[in-house]
């Protein structure tokens, strides 16, 4: 599996295929190979003729463990997509992430608009700019020893996914409790990319995908009826919608 180093911090990659280059970036205590490997999004994106590039994020997969929360800043993982572009050569690309991984798209179509062709935000909607976010007791079910006990929905459900993903949790912890700083509405208004938002209907992680299109220009939404947040990332609905958003950029 390919790598580089963003400083000192050690990034593992794919890159797949020919054609104008999309960049994936997956969700909180997932990786490049379950949220975009497994699910099939590489292979389909391969066949309809593209360039694909999926990365772990920092804290994740096979890329470097930090455990200090200042350095899962959004920022600070934002930069490891642009390093990789960079070190790919890649001037500009559309970018499809996942949860987290959407807030770092926003995040980069927001302070570097000229690297970003277009902005997939799967697993993300109004939470971008408001509502709750993983609570510290998501980090703590994180790190207990004894997962018998904890009590937060949220946290089970993210402790369960981490130990099937096989996670570094400590690490995880770190990421969850660096990376909660919310956007503001200016700055989500300010996403001037062709933009499409794609939520599951039964998602109650990501907030409600229409209000957040509502606040950005040119957005558009994509239901994915009957998905929650864990299960809408495979979707038939969600690809073919996908592949068509990017068939109409110019």
């Amino acid at each position: 599996m390919p790598s580089f180093k963003n400083g000192s911090v050690e990034i593992a990659y794919i890159d797949e295929g020919a054609g104008d280059p999309i960049v994936l970036v997956h969700g909180f205590a997932s990786s490049k190979n379950v949220n975009w490997i497994y699910p099939s999004w590489t292979s389909e994106l391969t066949k309809d003729g593209r360039r694909v590039i999926a990365l772990d994020n920092r804290g994740h997969g096979e890329s470097s463990k930090l455990y200090n929360t200042d350095d899962y800043t959004i920022g600070a993982m934002a930069s490891d997509v642009l390093a990789l572009m960079d070190h790919l050569n890649i001037a500009k690309a559309d970018v499809m992430g996942y949860s987290l991984g959407a807030r770092i798209g926003a995040y980069m179509a927001v302070h570097h608009p000229d690297r970003v062709r277009s902005l997939i935000s799967g697993g993300l909607g109004l939470v971008l700019v408001e509502g709750t976010l993983p609570s510290e007791a998501v980090a703590q079910a994180l790190e207990t020893d004894a997962p018998e006990t904890i009590t937060d929905p949220k946290g089970k459900m993210f402790r369960t996914f981490a130990d099937q993903t096989r996670s570094d949790r400590r690490a995880l912890a770190a990421c969850l409790r660096g990376s909660r700083i919310q956007m503001s509405r200016a700055e989500a208004a300010s996403i001037a990319v062709p933009m499409l938002i794609a939520v599951g209907t039964t998602d109650d992680v990501s907030g409600l995908a229409a209000p957040l299109a509502e606040i950005i220009p040119h957005a558009e939404v994509l239901d994915i009826p009957n998905r929650d947040h864990m299960r809408a990332v495979g979707d038939k609905v969600y690809k073919t919608g996908v592949l068509d958003f990017l068939s109409r950029r110019p």
